[in-house]
């Protein structure tokens, strides 16, 4: 369960996250807009280039012909940027044009505003000095764009230039006024239809926004890369942080089980001592009812009460052997062992109840040397092989196999032909006092358990079939 210190620091944390990538997305717009207004900038700067080629015409007049192959020039020295010129007249018709041709709307032509297409940005610029005064375009109240037939018209009607003879000098001051009126062999109508068709009331200007695009996608790249990273060193320092408070609970509570494993330590020695101080009036008990079943003058039911007696006082002794024997430490000796020789040895040590049983024991054991402790090796191949007795019926057989896995570790198996262990048992069975004999203590698999694994072995419980039971002891390192 998370604490409020956790869900603070992760609140933190989420609230660091929030403000990186509302940071990331406000730069990123404003990176955006920049880019934009870099590239209206730019259009601007061809507008005021367009207005300097419009003052070199004759009072504001400038020939078709002469516009349109200057304006070419200038969209092909700016080709990566600039697409196309065009110049409205005040209906919205084109007057001139250079570069690729477009279709505009003559609303749009006069709007003076910047539309923004998938890769154009188109901007509309009014030029018209009698509604709109731009010093930076031209010094004329209209400028006029006429074909050449009647550009020539108007040179050759122009009035006289002013006296330039010396001792005249233009007194200081503002220019002359350089507006052109009507001239006189054009009718009123003609001249306010030439105005109306050759005068430049608006420029618009195609540009490519890919310039713009690239920085906006570069940095988006850049943004999300930043964005990333920072997700990722919150999302590290938070598991950084959820890494840390486990380990701290972990290292609590190992310290508790540290402290619990101390005193059950404690409890199995004083158990210990208390059942090795049991034994002896146990002891006592046995030798006097022993006595009294083997005075003559007993009764026959005083002398079965005094056998019960001392059957029982064997059964707990017994019981009370195990417990010291499974409390006991194993500090292992290892030397080389023959393992075929304890397995006879073992073998002899069962003849008895094999007899008693008429069971059929075989043992299958390599001539091979170990490293192990002989006496807890003894002890552990004793247990497993009294159990089989146990559990195998009479004229049953039992059989005890070694051998080599490789060059470097053996095995040794002990099978029977008795009921087996069912498969939900195999991982109880070594627990200690788990057991399904009603006469056994529950602590004899615990015992091999405990010295198998203080010898670095495994030991595992399987199915043998056809029937039965098999425990196998493995990883047994072979000597020389």
């Amino acid at each position: 369960m998370t604490s409020r210190r956790g869900w603070l620091v992760y609140g933190l944390l989420g609230g660091l996250w929030a403000l990186l990538i509302a940071w990331q997305a406000v730069e990123h717009v404003r990176m955006h807009e920049a880019a934009q207004q870099r590239l209206i900038d730019r259009g601007h700067y061809i507008f005021k280039t367009c207005g300097v080629l419009m003052r070199r015409g004759f009072f504001g007049v400038i020939s078709r012909e002469r516009l349109e192959s200057t304006l070419n020039q200038l969209v092909r020295g700016n080709s990566n940027e600039l697409e196309s010129v065009s110049l409205f007249n005040a209906a919205g018709q084109k007057v001139a044009e250079a570069g690729a041709p477009f279709d505009l709307p003559g609303s749009a032509a006069l709007g003076g505003a910047v539309q923004w297409g998938d890769r154009t940005m188109i901007m509309s610029i009014p030029v018209d000095l009698g509604t709109n005064m731009s010093a930076d375009l031209a010094p004329t109240n209209l400028a006029l764009v006429l074909p050449r037939e009647s550009l020539r018209a108007f040179q050759t009607n122009r009035p006289p230039p002013p006296d330039r003879s010396e001792g005249t000098n233009r007194p200081p001051g503002p220019p002359p006024d350089l507006r052109f009126n009507r001239p006189p062999w054009m009718k009123e109508e003609e001249y306010r239809d030439l105005l109306q068709k050759g005068g430049v009331h608006s420029f618009v200007i195609v540009m490519s926004a890919d310039p713009a695009i690239e920085a906006d996608h570069y940095d988006l790249w850049v943004r999300t890369i930043i964005a990333c990273l920072g997700s990722l060193g919150v999302a590290g320092f938070g598991l950084a942080w959820r890494t840390m408070t486990k380990t701290s609970e972990l290292q609590l509570r190992l310290v508790r089980a540290s402290e619990l494993n101390t005193h059950l330590k404690e409890m199995n020695l004083a158990a210990a001592g208390l059942a090795h101080e049991t034994r002896n009036p146990l002891n006592i008990i046995r030798g006097l009812a022993q006595l009294i079943a083997k005075q003559a003058a007993a009764s026959p039911d005083v002398h079965d009460k005094a056998v019960d007696i001392v059957n029982q006082t064997d059964r707990v002794t017994a019981q009370l052997n195990e417990f010291i024997n499974y409390s006991r430490p194993r500090e292992v000796r290892r030397a080389s062992t023959d393992l075929s020789a304890v397995v006879n040895e073992v073998a002899r040590a069962l003849a008895y109840d094999i007899e008693e049983k008429k069971v059929q024991l075989v043992t299958q054991v390599e001539p091979i040397i170990i490293e192990a402790d002989e006496q807890l090796l003894r002890q552990a191949l004793f247990n497993l092989a009294l159990n089989a007795i146990q559990a195998v019926p009479a004229e049953g057989s039992i059989r005890i196999r070694g051998s080599r896995r490789n060059t470097d570790e053996g095995f040794i198996e002990i099978s029977d032909t008795g009921p087996g262990v069912p498969a939900e048992n195999r991982a109880e069975i070594f627990k200690p006092y788990f057991t399904t004999n009603q006469e056994g203590t529950g602590l004899g698999l615990s015992i091999v358990q405990q010295i198998v694994l203080a010898h670095g072995w495994e030991i595992e419980c399987l199915s043998n079939e056809p029937k039965g039971a098999l425990f196998r002891i493995s990883h047994l390192k072979l000597k020389g």
